[in-house]
């Protein structure tokens, strides 16, 4: 969906037709976003045979991106599996409604759209994280949406950035190690999961797509925060930038750490709803090696 750290994209290259857009997936774009959509796909066990799948459609680069790419694997995928095309209109400016159904017209994506009055509400009781509040409230209406329509999956364009972003947030505001996860059961909607595709995809090559193909999209259609500026998510994105002068593979080592966690060198963890100090890791270790 829309991120809270809303980036200003400019596409001046002219709008290329259609069959020039989805031939660069297949070519050009191959190896940076259809095959590693499909990495993606096949590490996390995000698509299983008949899934009914809701793809979210915000109107945004990472969203129309996503929904390209299920179309293309639809086309030569040999597990069975259906699509549908879902957005919410939370409360957006005329203009910018009308540019997600031109771009999903073109694109030719058939979405369906349901009017809500997220934004509005959210301005009223969110306070200080009207961010935090109207990202919940959207989750739960189109976890409700896809659930009308017949879907057991819904997919959301959150990618590699949006991954390492998180890990930061939750180490140096949230104080606890916690990242964005390829899917998750979703919550208070039984028999339902949220998964995302593009969590090994980053934001730099499906920008350089957008670009290229022309496809001008929504930046930022939030009317609660926009006449706000910077916030933590953008404050993080400056910081990951900054480290990669010196590091450039300071994202990748993020990311990886997520996936290297030793237990045995940590103050605590919580797993199944379970928590465990340091003391009881250490005692237990100590058993465990006959001490």
């Amino acid at each position: 969906m829309v991120n809270e750290a809303c980036l200003n994209l400019e596409v001046k290259t002219p709008l290329k037709p259609l069959q020039d857009i989805e031939k660069s997936l297949q070519k050009t774009y191959r190896k940076p976003l259809l095959g590693k959509f499909i990495k993606a796909i096949k590490a996390y066990h995000l698509i299983e045979p008949n899934d009914k799948i809701a793809v979210g459609i915000s109107g945004g680069k990472d969203s129309l991106l996503l929904a390209k790419l299920f179309m293309e694997l639809h086309k030569y995928s040999e597990i069975p599996f259906e699509l549908e095309y879902i957005a919410m209109n939370p409360g957006w400016n005329q203009k910018n409604l009308d540019q997600l159904i031109e771009n999903c017209r073109y694109l030719n994506i058939p979405v369906k759209i349901k009017e809500s009055r997220i934004f509005e509400v959210t301005e009223k009781i969110a306070g200080d994280n009207p961010c935090y509040m109207c990202a919940r409230m959207r989750r739960g209406f189109l976890y409700q949406f896809a659930k009308e329509e017949g879907c057991n999956k819904l997919a959301l364009g959150h990618h590699f950035d949006d991954v390492i972003e998180t890990t930061m947030l939750n180490v140096l505001y949230g104080s606890q190690f916690k990242t964005m996860v390829p899917k998750i059961e979703a919550e208070n909607f039984s028999d339902m999961e949220l998964i995302r595709p593009l969590v090994l995809i980053k934001e730099e090559d499906i920008i350089k797509f957008t670009s290229a193909s022309g496809i001008q999209t929504m930046n930022c259609g939030c009317t609660v925060q926009a006449e706000k500026f910077g916030s933590k998510r953008a404050l993080i994105k400056e910081l990951i930038k900054k480290l990669k002068e010196d590091n450039p593979n300071v994202d990748h080592s993020i990311f990886t750490s997520a996936t290297n966690i030793n237990l045995n060198q940590v103050y605590g963890f919580e797993y199944n709803d379970t928590n465990k100090d340091f003391n009881q890791i250490y005692e237990e270790r100590k058993k465990k090696d006959g001490k």
